[in-house]
Formats: structure tokens, sequence, C-alpha cells
């Protein structure tokens, strides 16, 4: 059995089979309804069931509460139609434009940036080429069906070599892999590119980007598309963490600072010790933006890492910062509990 889905305000449709979820089948149709983790813990698809009946798959509380439910907002990703539907959304342009492909790679380069902290470089078929967005994700097909999500830190004018930031989470069913047995030429499968966390391009507003741990990857890839682009567009990038080791690469951002016109570089630290002889800006990193910028209105926020970050900066900047709900972009980087990123 097959139900249609109606996207308004844009007035898309696409089919949605029996037993297939609202997202899968947009993805399908190439209809960009904005997504992240597709496992019901980020709350990136929540949206508004208009009309028609649509059954709710095991979900994280925090992605969608029991108030947003009674509202009759649902999760694209874990909703199944049992009817046409109507569904609210703020549709994604470009999310369509690449292909989505599953492909083997070869495992490049492992560089060990800290005890918890690898970039894994990955190299494509020769006869094979991954057209991305910037920002976006991909997906290792593990064994027994099983998938791991990471995005990639690479920008596409420079995608010889794919990198992915990984945090070792200890006994996590990949991460374990990558920090022990993985070496180089090893084969690796997955599918690619995902997400709707990239650089929107049709504004000339100033970006602040936003990060907390290895959620810098896609911001990383951001920031090399945006220089390559010579955009004049001002970026600040606020990247937080506990310690400073935490900001793996803090040169290449203090490199950027000195040499990127209208960048800015502000790394915050939550939790140094005195060993750490620590300088800097200290706190919640999100809080760092708001002491700085109290006035958000005219900015486009672009926000990555640990879910919680992201929660409270998309709560405070729009509620006391005054930023357009809808000029703040996140991905969070759920985490091994959650079933993905690990």
């Amino acid at each position: 059995m097959t139900f249609q889905v109606l996207v308004n305000p844009s007035g898309r449709q696409f089919s949605c089979d029996a037993g297939e979820s609202i997202l899968a089948a947009a993805i399908r149709a190439g209809v960009g309804l904005p997504y992240g983790c597709k496992n019901g813990a980020c709350g990136s698809c929540k949206g508004k069931l208009i009309s028609g009946q649509a059954e709710l798959g095991t979900h994280q509380e925090r992605a969608l509460s029991a108030a947003e439910r009674e509202a009759g907002q649902t999760l694209f990703c874990c909703a199944m139609p049992q009817s046409d539907v109507v569904i609210e959304a703020r549709e994604v342009l470009g999310v369509g434009d690449f292909p989505i492909k599953k492909l083997p790679s070869r495992v490049a380069k492992l560089e060990r940036l800290t005890d918890d902290v690898m970039i894994l470089s990955l190299q494509l078929p020769a006869t094979e080429r991954m057209q991305f967005k910037a920002g976006q994700y991909i997906e290792f097909l593990l064994k027994d069906g099983k998938r791991r999500a990471y995005s990639m830190a690479t920008a596409p004018h420079s995608d010889e070599l794919l990198a992915l930031h990984i945090r070792h989470m200890p006994g996590g069913l990949f991460t374990d892999q990558v920090f022990g047995t993985l070496k180089e030429k090893d084969i690796l499968r997955f599918e690619g590119p995902l997400g709707t966390f990239f650089l929107r391009e049709d504004s000339e507003k100033p970006i602040i980007m936003l990060a907390s741990g290895t959620g810098f990857a896609p911001i990383k890839a951001m920031i090399d598309h945006w220089a390559h682009q010579q955009s004049t567009r001002p970026v600040t990038l606020y990247w937080g963490g506990r310690r400073p080791a935490d900001l793996y690469t803090n040169a290449l951002c203090e490199e950027w600072a000195k040499t990127l016109p209208n960048f800015r570089y502000i790394p915050v630290i939550s939790d140094a010790l005195p060993e750490d002889n620590w300088t800097g800006r200290t706190g919640f990193v999100h809080k760092a933006v708001m002491q700085d910028l109290q006035n958000l209105s005219d900015y486009q926020v672009y926000a990555c890492g640990a879910p919680l970050m992201v929660e409270a900066a998309q709560r405070d900047f729009v509620a006391e910062c005054k930023l357009p709900n809808e000029e703040f972009f996140a991905d969070s980087f759920t985490s091994e509990a959650d079933l993905v990123n690990s």
C-alpha cells in the first residue's frame, strides 16, 4: 500500500510506502525535509502533522516532548503514514542536487591528534566521485545492517580524500575498531552524502559558527568552502571544549584568524585545570556568543556538537538574542546510547 504526502507550504508531493518513514520517502523522492540522525535522537526533522494518520516509532524523549506531540508535532524520521497525510515543514532547497550513493573506500590515513580524537581519511575508487555540500555526513555500513554516521570535515573542492574527525567512545561498535584494529588500506563501505546541515549561500547575513568537541568537523568543511568561494560574509567561530586539548586543531583556527579576511576565532574552555594555564574565555560556549552579541536578529547561526549545547543555543539565542528561529541551523552529535555517531 502506498500513501501520498503533501508538504506545506511548498506544495511538494511524494509517495510513501506502508512501513516507510515520511523522511525516508522524502529522501528517496529528492524532497528536502530537514534531518540529522534519522534515528529519532536529534529532533532536526521535527514538523507538524496537519491531517491524516501517522504512527510514531521509537524516539528519544528530548527529541520530541509529550507537549509537542499534543500540539501535533512529530518526527518525520520515525513517523510512518497510516493514510494520506499533509505535513508542515520548512523545506531545504538543494538537498536533492546530488545523488546518494553506496561506495567502497580505502583507509588512506589514520592521524591520531589526541588520546581520543582521530582523523580518518578515506580515498574513493579512481572511477568514483562523490558530490556533496560542505557540512553533510556519511554513514558507514557495518555488519548486521548497523550504521554509524560521521560528518565530513572536507570541503567539496578538495575531495581527493574525505576526512572525518572520530572521537573514541570506549565500547563503541565502530570507534573501538578505528582506535584498535583499523589500519591503512582497509576497505570501508559507506552511504552519502546525507543531512541538511550545510551553508545557506543565498544569504548575505553575517555568520556565527558554534562548535563543541568534534562538532568542529562539519564547521571546518563550511569554513574551508566559505574561504574557497572568497565570500565576504563575516564569519565568527566559537569553538568550545572542556579542556584546551579538546580544541584539537586550535593552531589551524588561529592561522585562519590571521590569514582569512572577515574571519574571527574565539576558543572557549569550560573546565580548565591549573596545569592547563588557560588564559582565554571560559564557561559555556554558547554563553560566550551571548556575552558578545546581545542582538542576533541579523545573523545566521550554524551549531554542531553535543545535543545539550545545540538545544541550549537555539533556545537562548531565539528567546534572549532575537535570533529568527529559521536562521538557526544545527547538527546534534548524538551518542552510542542514541544509536548513532559512535
